[in-house]
């Protein structure tokens, strides 16, 4: 049976909101190399050009980057296109098809020199056109229906949401363009890593509806970039052949070939790459222990952007008041989350106490402060008033009312579920008489429906406001907007499924939207950053990890992203001795 990794997202509402997410600026569970080989003679191995590397992909509908919803596509594609800008490993702006920017007018424009030396893989010219052209088709694909949802992937930097808020593109000349937007957006830059597309592909005189319906093509693409790799042969359901573009702007990389395995799953995927028959897989689940002694295979841990919570009912009084944070302070200090991440994530999790991925840029230097504490908890709800008065080891409110409070979560995850059960005996621990709102025993043999079947039970619960304690996680996207989680506004949606309210938060989740600059956005989101841990809307329990495993044969600056699995793939490079065994 295999279980789903399912993360407590409402599909309904996303469509509605900005994304959401973050990444590490003191590496806190950064990426661990478990397997790093050391050269003891002390000089490093020079890279080699040659080799084919063999890479798993799921179920492949589209090539077209600007529609597909399959995450490892996603990754792929990354290898073809190339965005303005990207990501880096903390998830700061860093210039990809941008030689330089600069923002103006209050946040308002963004100034853009383009580089010059860029070519597209059929040899044309890149030139503003073509970023003007993208912007256009995104903006469509986002006002019309049969388009919208496709470009709404919740891995990806940029929503409809996100693109409406430019307003036009100014060609300056060949190489020079300014994007202005509708007010100031702290995301403006983030939101502008999709991948840039060919204009005189698509647009066969007149520039309209026909040239960016044929850019959002489904079926017949010809995926045309300008980055590391270039197209070679698309064999359907089977292989995906990409070979070096030898006049890349940053130069050849050092492998000749990928392929790209088509399969049906990431369960067939680890199979295949347990036979030797790819160079590299995701971990599936979080036992990749077995792997650790294995000579063939390198694993390099990383941290998703899978986040795990604990949310509070703000409808419930027992939590809606100063007493109410009280409360929720003392559940922080309860709850022993290294235990959890070592006895259920067999160690493969990042504890955190923020919403906010653990290497973001936006990180601040004080965001971890609730260490585990049954002392301080316990201090803290006697000085809230609640007491044992009758020796039964739960405390009672000042009428001589037991706490009690539900912990609800869907207990067909059976990470979640063991999960669940420690954060009851830790409640109990501190004196809460912590209940078990979900099933206890879950049967042997559970189908992929049944499991579907009770999350939407779950959800419905959730969305009614029946729970006091939901366990649940959110998949954030890589550009940080909290929004979505604790705005007032968002109630309504459904994704403030707590039902928080406050006015100081909403006017600082919208001075961090608005920021006109960097500076002004790392400032807005610090005084953010302390309001949370202040209130605690939720405890936030950790970010889960996950592992590149690869062949040892694949040597270099091997450094996956949660954003970007390839990440410095023109770096990687195959010995000689080894590159003739993968070809066929």
């Amino acid at each position: 049976m295999k279980f789903r990794r399912i993360t407590a997202v409402f599909l309904l509402v996303v469509l509605t909101i900005l994304s959401v997410g973050c990444k590490n600026k003191n590496e806190v569970g950064g990426t661990i190399d478990n397997n790093k080989e050391k050269i003891e003679s002390g000089e490093e191995e020079k890279p080699e050009y040659g080799g084919t590397l063999r890479v798993p992909l799921t179920t492949v509908e589209t090539l077209n980057p600007l529609i597909s919803e399959n995450i490892s596509y996603y990754n792929f594609s990354k290898l073809i296109f190339e965005g303005l800008f990207k990501l880096d490993k903390n998830l700061n702006i860093e210039n990809q098809l941008v030689q330089n920017y600069e923002i103006k007018e209050d946040g308002k424009v963004i100034g853009i020199k383009l580089r010059e030396n860029v070519v597209w893989h059929d040899g044309e010219k890149f030139t503003a056109k073509d970023v003007k052209f993208t912007i256009d088709t995104l903006k469509y694909a986002g006002n019309d229906n049969i388009y919208k949802n496709s470009i709404l992937s919740n891995f990806k930097s940029y929503t409809s949401s996100d693109l409406r808020h430019i307003m036009d593109v100014k060609i300056i000349d060949d190489y020079n363009i300014e994007i202005v937007f509708d007010r100031a957006f702290s995301n403006g830059l983030e939101i502008l890593t999709f991948p840039i597309i060919p204009r005189h592909i698509f647009v066969k005189g007149r520039e309209n509806s026909s040239s960016y319906k044929a850019a959002l093509a489904e079926d017949n693409y010809t995926p045309i970039g300008t980055g590391p790799y270039k197209f070679s042969k698309y064999e359907k359901i089977k292989s995906i052949n990409l070979e070096a573009n030898t006049n890349w702007w940053q130069g050849k990389p050092y492998i000749s070939t990928i392929i790209g395995e088509i399969m049906k799953d990431e369960d067939l995927a680890m199979t295949s790459f347990e036979a030797n028959q790819v160079d590299l897989t995701t971990s599936v689940g979080v036992d990749w222990e077995k792997y650790f002694q294995s000579k063939r295979v390198k694993i390099i841990e990383y941290v998703s952007q899978n986040y795990e919570l604990l949310g509070f009912n703000f409808s419930r009084k027992v939590f809606a008041d100063e007493k109410g944070k009280e409360l929720r302070k003392a559940i922080a200090y309860g709850i022993d989350r290294q235990s959890i991440i070592q006895k259920v994530y067999m160690g493969h999790a990042t504890q955190v106490d923020l919403p906010i991925y653990p290497n973001s840029w936006l990180i601040s230097d004080n965001s971890n402060i609730y260490g585990f504490n049954i002392d301080k908890a316990k201090e803290i709800l006697s000085s809230a008033g609640y007491k044992d008065e009758n020796g039964d080891g739960f405390v009672e409110d000042e009428n001589g009312k037991t706490l009690t409070l539900k912990v609800t979560t869907n207990s067909y995850n059976p990470l979640r579920l063991k999960t669940a059960d420690l954060i009851v005996e830790n409640l109990k621990a501190i004196g809460i008489n912590a209940t078990k709102d979900y099933e206890d025993n879950v049967p042997n043999n559970i189908t992929d429906e049944e499991v579907e079947e009770q999350w939407q039970k779950y959800t419905q619960k959730i969305k009614k406001g029946d729970f006091d304690i939901a366990l649940m996680g959110w998949q954030l996207s890589d550009v940080c907007d909290l929004s979505f989680a604790f705005h007032s506004s968002q109630i309504y949606y459904g994704t403030n499924f707590i039902r928080y309210s406050d006015e100081e938060m909403d006017q600082l989740l919208f001075d961090a939207f608005s920021a006109t600059n960097r500076e002004e956005k790392k400032k807005a989101y610090g005084k953010l950053e302390d309001k949370i841990l202040e209130d605690l809307p939720y405890v936030s329990l950790f970010f889960r990890n996950e592992a590149l495993l690869i062949d040892k044969n694949i040597k270099g600056n091997i450094n996956p992203q949660s954003n970007n699995l390839y990440y410095n793939i023109e770096k990687w490079y195959i010995p000689k001795e080894f590159q003739e065994k993968n070809v066929d």
